[in-house]
């Protein structure tokens, strides 16, 4: 009998603990689960066992396990195999990882005692549970549509010839290539082909992962799966409370688990018995990368691997392919399937470009909006249609200034200006949350005269209602949806046509559909191209198309006016004709005489201190480390756009890896470097994260 288990233990630090099995204990734990375990001072976490062994380590105190939660496993084989590639591919611990995975309920501590001790009870109940419910989901099973479409059960749409050209593409593209590229322009009808590729994976006993980039697009999406798939689906999201999102994990675990699970990026944590297909919508967008805390990862680019070690299928879909994939399906990594034509052959939407510059010279604009655009609304609405007006600032105004002295109310914890909410009558920092009330004068001059500068949806909310008060207006914004319900009821009243003017941030450009939108008005094209980012051109690109394809998707064609300093860029152009193979083209060409990603592997390392002076030594002496490793691959040390966050100071050094480097070697280096340098006593307090594939 075994007498030690390695156990994974959801902090930040590498490795993993080993404990002592309790004499008394009947039956040891199997790997995969939970048990409560003292870790540091006068503190018990829940952690996860990995493997029993009689090898006690050496030279140290072994403590004992507490109790052990969990009757049967709670993570599959497979999940943590794939838990240890994530924290080696994206530099972090695997406890960290287990944070990130695991539903909260999942990992608190079990109270009381004797309750953790039924939990393995309770698991083998919802596993009869299933059981129980077999008879009636064969039922359903029985009666659904199969692969050749016989009949029975509920309907998949039927699909145009263009359509079905894509589907059988698809197919023959999965021959050759597990992961295939569907490059379909905006109302193609992708999802309509994804139904028949779901039901294909559920006739042959297959699970699908249906992943999401963004929680807003959920509610559209799991109508139209359920009115074909019923409760064969479920939906997996932050959104959720935390005792649904325990549900569906226990469920994935039962005998009788979901066919299909829609998400966002946690849902690729969830356990699949028998994966068979992977979705990834709208897979250009970057809220598919983790940002704070670790693990920073790339649920794409995880869900890729998790389905090739499954053996199943992945298809990438969108109307605007990250330049990333775009490469690996031109070189023969990935399959291409490309779908150019609008379902039921609709125009793409007319775009017409307004001079803004231009306009406010002659003084003819009315605060953010040009006479056009008005005028183009107004004719909207008089015809009984819809408008979705685009502007990715959110809040009242980007900052206040004084009228005088030009003082501007900054956060005391982060390097950047306070965004007015009016609404609350009260100035936000957008990076950590800082909050205070608008002050009566200027601290600097004592000028009452304190001033907005700049439009955000708020704002530009306010002066529609002033400028069509017969209008109904809504704003989806991160400020307006803080809970599932109030998304959820922005989107239905504006599908059923209870609102009239939709205002927005980059939420409205997320695959959204609606049938009479006529008209869609960009406010400001060249916000995001001011961004020091070598992605920030493929970035408006993507947004600005994305957004544009809400007009128009029904049986008449669109009409979209883009405002914008620069008329005369290459961008803009691009934009309007829809020319994504030119702008794939030029930045290719920028990218790799810069060297930057697909043509290398870029790690951003950034170090965190309280005090500017320190985090400027510690980075200095970390780029020195690094050149010594790897020469002028090394860039920096720098400040990044934004040098202070939650009273951290913080630096930025890039690294640009050649792909035929031995990468995973110098990422243990990197491990190494950190462990050293934070173990000496000038940098104990600093911080050094590594940022894998950044987006």
């Amino acid at each position: 009998m075994s007498h030690f288990a390695d156990v994974i233990i959801p902090v930040p630090l590498q490795g993993l603990f080993t404990y002592a099995l309790p004499d008394a204990l009947a039956t040891p734990p199997q790997a995969g689960c939970r048990v409560l375990v003292p870790f540091g001072n006068r503190q018990s976490l829940v952690g996860l066992v990995v493997r029993l062994h009689d090898q006690a380590p050496v030279g140290i105190e072994v403590k004992q396990i507490l109790e052990v939660v969990d009757a049967t496993p709670v993570i599959l084989p497979q999940q943590l195999s794939l838990w240890q590639w994530i924290a080696d591919y994206y530099l972090c611990s695997i406890g960290e990882v287990f944070k990130a995975a695991l539903p909260g309920k999942l990992k608190r501590r079990p109270t009381p005692l004797s309750r953790s001790r039924r939990e393995g009870s309770k698991y083998s109940e919802r596993q009869a549970q299933g059981d129980k419910e077999a008879d009636a989901y064969s039922v359903h099973l029985a009666t659904f549509p199969t692969a050749e479409g016989q009949e029975g059960g509920p309907s998949v749409p039927a699909l145009s010839p263009a359509q079905s050209a894509a589907l059988s593409s698809i197919r023959n593209q999965w021959q050759q290539h597990p992961v295939c590229l569907f490059h379909g322009v905006t109302s193609a009808g992708k999802t309509e082909v994804y139904i028949h590729l779901i039901a294909e994976a559920i006739a042959q006993g297959k699970q699908v992962l249906y992943l999401l980039p963004e929680i807003v697009l959920t509610t559209q999406l799991t109508d139209r799966l359920r009115a074909v798939f019923g409760e064969r689906m479920g939906v997996y999201h932050s959104k959720f409370t935390d005792k649904e999102r325990a549900d569906v994990w226990w469920r994935q675990l039962s005998t009788q688990p979901y066919d299909i699970i829609v998400g966002v990026r946690s849902s690729v944590f969830l356990p699949f018995q028998r994966l068979g297909l992977v979705i990834v919508d709208e897979e250009h967008e970057v809220n598919f990368k983790q940002q704070e805390p670790a693990p920073r990862y790339s649920a794409r680019s995880v869900a890729i691997l998790m389905a090739s070690r499954a053996k199943a299928l992945t298809l990438l879909g969108t109307a605007t392919p990250s330049f990333e994939s775009y490469y690996n399906a031109r070189m023969g990594k990935y399959g291409l399937v490309e779908l150019s034509e609008r379902y039921g052959r609709v125009q793409l939407p007319e775009v017409e470009v307004v001079d803004v510059s231009e306009l406010r010279r002659k003084r003819r604009m009315t605060g953010p909006f040009s006479p056009q655009l008005l005028d183009r609304t107004r004719a909207a609405l008089e015809a009984g249609e819809q408008v979705i007006l685009f502007q990715n600032r959110r809040g009242y105004a980007p900052h206040v200034q004084c009228h005088v002295c030009g003082w501007v109310p900054r956060c005391p914890h982060c390097d950047v200006p306070l965004t007015l909410h009016k609404k609350s009558g009260r100035m936000t920092c957008h990076y950590c949350g800082f909050t205070t009330e608008i002050p009566a004068q200027c601290p600097a001059c004592e000028n009452p005269d304190l001033r907005s500068r700049g439009f955000g949806t708020e704002r530009i909310e306010e002066d529609l209602q002033k400028l069509f008060p017969e209008a109904r207006i809504a704003r989806l914004d991160l400020d307006t949806t803080r809970t599932r319900t109030a998304y959820e009821q922005i989107l239905e009243d504006f599908a059923a046509h209870r609102t009239d003017i939709l205002v927005g941030t980059q939420m409205v450009a997320k695959g959204l559909d609606f049938g009479r939108v006529s008209v869609v008005g960009i406010l400001s094209a060249d916000t995001m191209l001011c961004q020091p980012d070598f992605r920030a051109y493929e970035r408006s690109f993507q947004m600005l198309t994305q957004v544009a394809g809400r007009a128009g998707r029904r049986d008449s064609r669109g009409y979209v006016l883009l405002q914008t300093l620069t008329p005369d860029l290459s961008l803009i152009r691009q934009v309007v004709a829809d020319d994504y193979a030119s702008a794939y083209r030029e930045q290719m060409l920028e990218r790799r005489e810069f060297a930057y990603p697909p043509f290398m592997q870029m790690i951003i390392v950034y170090v965190r201190h309280r005090r500017a002076a320190d985090a400027d030594l510690l980075a200095r002496e970390l780029t020195l480390r690094l050149r010594q490793l790897l020469g002028t691959r090394v860039l920096g040390p720098d400040e990044p756009p934004v040098a202070r966050v939650q009273g951290l100071s913080i630096r930025r050094i890039i690294l640009k890896l050649e792909r035929s480097l031995p990468i995973a070697r110098i990422k243990q280096n990197l491990l190494s470097m950190r462990t050293d340098l934070l173990a000496q006593k000038a940098f104990a307090s600093g911080q050094i994260l590594f940022d894998v594939d950044p987006l």
